[in-house]
């Protein structure tokens, strides 16, 4: 079943989302390439693609997990939660409609 894994930063986030990053980013990879990612991305702070120094807000992940707990587990373990970029996360259940 697909997740919905709702992340929200704390202030001033930036500097450390870039420090965790690549990590970040190479678990993402890995869902990609078995074929469970559907999604992924930040929340810009600002109504920019480019939000420079105003960073983000969050992120969001779509991808497919055996279960909720599953879903919940690999969320915990982000490298983001780990280096205290984000202040809450969120997994819920997700169906895809469109397209």
């Amino acid at each position: 079943m697909l997740y919905a894994i709702i992340s929200e930063d704390v202030k001033n986030s930036l500097e450390r989302r870039m420090a965790a990053r690549p990590d970040h980013l190479a678990r993402l990879e890995k869902l990609r390439d078995e074929g469970r990612l559907i999604l992924a991305g930040p929340h810009p702070a600002v109504d920019s693609e480019t939000p420079g120094d105003a960073g983000f807000s969050g992120s969001l992940v779509v991808a497919e997990f055996d279960d909720q707990a599953a879903a919940q587990s690999w969320a915990d373990a982000d490298p983001y939660v780990i280096a205290g970029v984000y202040a809450k996360v969120t997994v819920k259940p997700f169906k895809k409609v469109l397209p």
